[in-house]
């Protein structure tokens, strides 16, 4: 055996990177890291600027009680901190940062430079590295707080580069960090510059609410509820003051969302990622969202820091709790009690909701263990009055028929169209099977011109937060190929001139707001094209709970026999279930 298997310590530097690893994932994670610092040292105002998504360059500044100037060096060393001071502090951590490893691990993968003046100091100064070793340092004028600059992110690891996204879904991350921690942290003024443009800022008044209305806009942050910080139950029995609290905003059932990135978990003002936590808040809304819709919820849990162990992850984007299960079930409990207490269950009328057929398609709402029908029962109205389904020509370069000549028969449950086949029963999805249909329709199209597109009579602006603006500057040339036709207007306002023609909803915002929540939800994809040709055929398809008429079905079905692939939808469901005829002769025992 030639390999040398002798054990050995590995350089610094080497050190140093494996540790970087850990903690700089992305341009995101040095933000996080130098936000959480300015939070530590008291600031109460904390600006971000970023180019090129942050690893061109991203400075994060602040006006917290600084660095003593014999201090810098000694600050990006590993371990070094003025968080901790013993072992018993590691018991009970009330600070964001604690463990000293992220300046060094910053600084191994990129170039740093932090100036900084404690308030009480005349002057200040600055020191900067290169791959973690001081190169200079000196004596610097500056107001009081810190600075830290941190240019060429990963340039020394192209390995590292690759496996980043694009400037713009970088600077997205980057904006949901920001913007959590402006949620955690509402007294603090934040301010987001993202290539040379605002694109987020809050007053830092103290309010909470204000403080959402600078991430999500004024008429998302109108329509929340107000959780208070009313204690419940002690955590553990021999503990008396170990006493959970649940304070935050959360929205109104009506107003929801497409995927789970909009309810923020926070515990002792850290900003974590719990699936059971997350799942607790979904559960609080059990019954009051239709499926595949999740709540908008600024959730702040508070907790004695001795029952939360933070030392359980590098990035500390986890924590560890004594009675998950207790906790668990108050932040249930105190979401549903305000979700009942000023939110109760809808009527679903035709008075209450205005135009039934835009938002119901025959759904059933729960309510008092009974199933309650809708006051409308909308159904689709036959081709003569209505726009046909949206044809599908791939005639001409189709594959061979993947599937036999089916002949519709009927619906079940306003959701599967029953078909008959040569080889026996089908029961399709109409929404899946819908879905495939216009994806390759969609996919198709190679530009604007080839596209039935609606324009406006007058534009329409949509409020977007950061990250939703961010996707539509990421996604600016697949959007336009589908047909819209945005425009910035204002800091993070859009004015819609046109859309595709199957997106022409009464209310346009709404529609396009959907249809962007949806396109988050598709994040696993990298081409452009296709997620947007995903995102639009979700929205625009056939819902389940839809009555189509018998003229419908057989549309639908021929359109599916001429897609290329015609058993799944765009996310890989199936499009149909078949039951032979030889399994139904073998069910009525006639063979």
């Amino acid at each position: 055996m030639n390999a040398d298997t002798s054990i050995r310590r590995l350089t610094p530097r080497v050190v140093g990177k494996i540790a970087a690893g850990e903690v700089v994932e992305r341009p995101a994670s040095v933000v996080k890291e130098l936000v959480e610092n300015s939070l530590d040292a008291g600031a109460e105002q904390v600006n971000i600027e970023i180019g090129g998504g942050g690893l061109e360059f991203i400075r994060v500044s602040d006006n917290g009680c600084g660095v003593a100037v014999g201090e810098l060096s000694l600050a990006f060393e590993r371990y070094a901190t003025s968080k901790l001071s013993s072992e018993a502090d590691l018991e009970r951590v009330s600070t964001l940062g604690f463990r000293g490893e992220a300046l060094p691990s910053i600084a191994a993968v990129a170039e740093v430079e932090m100036s900084s003046r404690p308030p009480d100091v005349a002057g200040g100064a600055f020191v900067r590295l290169e791959e973690g070793v001081v190169v200079e340092e000196g004596a610097k004028g500056m107001p009081s707080g810190t600075s830290v600059l941190v240019r060429h992110l990963f340039r020394r690891q192209p390995a590292r580069l690759k496996f980043l996204r694009s400037s713009a879904a970088e600077a997205a991350q980057i904006a949901a960090v920001v913007s959590h921690y402006a949620l955690a942290y509402p007294e603090v003024r934040f301010s987001l510059v993202t290539d040379g443009r605002l694109t987020l800022h809050t007053p830092g008044g103290g309010q909470l609410a204000d403080a959402a209305a600078g991430v999500y806009g004024h008429k998302v942050a109108a329509s929340f509820l107000s959780v208070s910080p009313e204690p419940e139950g002690p955590l553990d029995s021999e503990s008396p003051a170990g006493k959970v609290s649940v304070i935050g905003l959360i929205a109104a059932p009506p107003l929801s969302r497409a995927n789970r990135n909009y309810i923020s978990i926070f515990v002792n003002r850290r900003w974590i990622r719990n699936r059971s936590l997350t799942y607790a808040v979904e559960e609080a809304y059990r019954g009051l969202l239709t499926t595949g819709r999740y709540p908008i919820a600024i959730v702040d849990i508070r907790i004695p820091p001795a029952d939360v162990d933070v030392n359980v992850h590098p990035a500390k984007t986890e924590v560890r709790l004594r009675r998950e299960r207790e906790v668990f079930s108050i932040v249930q409990r105190r979401i549903r009690s305000v979700l009942s207490l000023h939110s109760p269950v809808p009527d679903l009328s035709a008075s209450a909701w205005g135009s039934v057929a835009t938002v119901t398609r025959g759904s059933a709402l729960i309510d008092g263990g009974k199933r309650q029908e809708p006051a409308v029962q909308p159904v689709l109205v036959p081709r003569s009055e209505s726009a046909p389904l949206p044809s599908l020509s791939l005639s001409e370069q189709a594959s061979p028929r993947q599937l036999p000549v089916l002949r519709a028969l009927g619906q079940v449950g306003t959701t599967y169209v029953v078909a008959e086949g040569p080889e026996g029963l089908y029961l399709v999805d109409q929404h899946a099977a819908h879905e495939r249909i216009l994806f390759e329709r969609f996919l198709a199209q190679h530009d604007a011109s080839s596209v039935e597109q609606q324009a406006l009579l007058e534009p329409v602006p949509v409020d977007l937060s950061p990250r939703q603006q961010a996707l539509v500057e990421e996604m600016t040339v697949a959007l336009v190929e589908q047909g819209f036709s945005l425009e910035p207007f204002g800091e993070r306002t859009y004015l819609v001139r046109a859309v595709p023609a199957v997106l022409g909803e009464k209310d346009i915002a709404q529609a396009m707001l959907k249809f962007l929540d949806l396109m988050e939800r598709e994040n696993g994809i990298s081409d452009h094209r296709e997620r947007v040709a995903i995102s639009l055929a979700c929205h625009s398809a056939i819902r389940a709970g839809q009555t189509l008429i018998p003229e419908e079905m057989r549309e639908l079905l021929r359109q599916l026999e001429e897609t290329q692939m015609p058993r799944t939808c765009p996310h890989g469901r199936p499009t149909m279930i078949h039951l032979s005829a030889d399994a139904l002769a073998r069910e009525f025992r006639r063979r």
